[in-house]
């Protein structure tokens, strides 16, 4: 017996105690589960009122039952719900029950491995549920909502269609050359269409970090001289203290990072070791770390203190907005850069707002059009661009061109899922929680 052909069970409404427990049953012995301990299988997509009943009939609870009958269920197979009282002790004697008659608990994912195994959705579409249950912020929950009524199957199953009308033309160029229909101007007329679809892909390409920033957020490093108020800020704006403030330099030998949502987008807010020339090992070992983190940041926030000289960070390439920090302990002197106080707050909300706006632009492109949002997606789409691009060469035979097509459409069916490795599935399917 296969894992597929077993009927599972789940806890799919977070822990317990809680005032409602729903416990979601998939596979062939839904029905003799609910007649066995409900005493009915309800009309399905309706509730009925039960007795959830044990082994010896005594009532283990009285609550809802619904039915959703194969195929029009979320798993493709039928699907059962016991909506019980929340308590420890009664959800633990229904999965008991449940698992006497033979029913098996849940995996992680196994409820949303089967929809995507029964064609009930693609692995977009499952990668996108994913990152809705995850969702933390609003961009967060609109881009995963998007994708996940498929936004980007669409887009994907759309370009592989393309493709393979691309290689049927020029499988009849290799089989049927000699005919009056078919020859150079229907070749002539695939390359160019393979040319115009490999700069989509590269434009689509391009906006991975748009993705990136939806999903894992807009990252802002604190950077600048030690004691220069870049922890202090931190904890400001993070409403708590993260980061120990000492007035001793090199405090901070780590990134420490912290998550704001910032008009619905989420921001991360990295505090980095202070830059300075003299150093022990420990803390260079935190520079260079502060210096990476700013190297792959989206914004600087350089920090100098309003009495500060020129500020200056190093091999760092990207946009830097300077802060002068301690605002309360000096004069405004008219010095470049955003004055601001951790102790009195002065300038935070001026700061935020200049960093939520840019936070919310980089994100709108991603919210606004379809934009991928995973390194697997990525990895494959450099893929059909490389295939692509061996089609399109001239220089080599017509065999080895229409083989870069095929590679090319393979790697687009290995994005939704229509060409998949279960390796693969273990790695997408694992991130999910149990009961989903």
């Amino acid at each position: 017996m296969t894992r597929q052909s077993t009927t599972i069970f789940a806890l799919s409404s977070g822990s317990v105690p809680s005032g409602v427990a729903v416990l979601r049953l998939s596979g062939p012995l839904v029905r003799f589960a609910l007649e066995t301990m409900a005493g009915l299988v309800p009309p399905p997509r309706s509730a009925r009122l039960a007795s959830i009943r044990g082994s010896s009939g005594e009532v283990l609870d009285r609550g809802l039952v619904l039915y959703f009958a194969s195929p029009s269920s979320f798993t493709g197979e039928d699907v059962a719900e016991f909506h019980l009282h929340g308590g420890r002790a009664v959800v633990a004697a229904v999965r008991e029950r449940l698992a006497e008659l033979g029913l098996f608990s849940a995996e992680a994912g196994e409820f949303t491995r089967r929809a995507f195994v029964n064609g009930k959705l693609d692995l977009t579409e499952a990668e996108a549920l994913g990152d809705l249950i995850e969702a933390d912020t609003e961009a967060q929950r609109r881009l995963a909502t998007n994708n996940a009524a498929g936004a980007q199957r669409e887009l994907y199953e759309g370009w592989r269609s393309r493709i393979l009308h691309m290689r049927a033309m020029v499988e009849a160029d290799l089989d049927f050359s000699d005919e009056g229909d078919v020859g150079e101007a229907v070749a002539a007329e695939v390359w160019s269409e393979a040319a115009n679809l490999a700069h989509d892909v590269r434009a689509h390409l391009g906006r991975l970090r748009e993705g990136e920033i939806v999903r894992d957020g807009y990252k802002v490093v604190l950077a600048g001289a030690p004691n220069v108020g870049k922890s202090s800020l931190l904890n400001r704006l993070a409403g708590r203290d993260a980061a120990i403030v000492t007035p001793e330099p090199g405090t901070t030998r780590d990134v420490i990072e912290v998550a704001l949502d910032l008009g619905g987008v989420k921001v991360r807010l990295l505090d980095t070791a202070g830059l300075r020339a003299e150093a022990g090992m420990v803390e260079r070992i935190g520079m260079e770390r502060a210096r990476a983190a700013a190297a792959d940041a989206d914004l600087v926030l350089l920090l100098v203190d309003a009495e500060g000289g020129a500020a200056e960070l190093p091999d760092v390439y990207g946009e830097t907005l300077v802060v002068r920090s301690k605002a309360d302990l000096y004069r405004d002197d008219g010095s470049e850069g955003l004055r601001i106080s951790a102790v009195t707050g002065e300038g935070i909300e001026k700061l935020l707002k200049i960093v939520g706006a840019k936070a919310a632009s980089s994100a709108r492109l991603a919210l606004d059009s379809v934009v991928p949002t995973r390194l697997r997606h990525a990895e494959a789409l450099r893929e059909v661009v490389l295939e692509l691009s061996a089609g399109i060469d001239s220089r080599v035979g017509l065999e080895l061109r229409a083989e870069g097509l095929r590679r090319a459409g393979d790697a687009l069916g290995r994005l939704t899922g229509t060409i998949h490795t279960d390796e693969v599935l273990g790695v997408i399917f694992s991130r999910f929680c149990i009961g989903k």
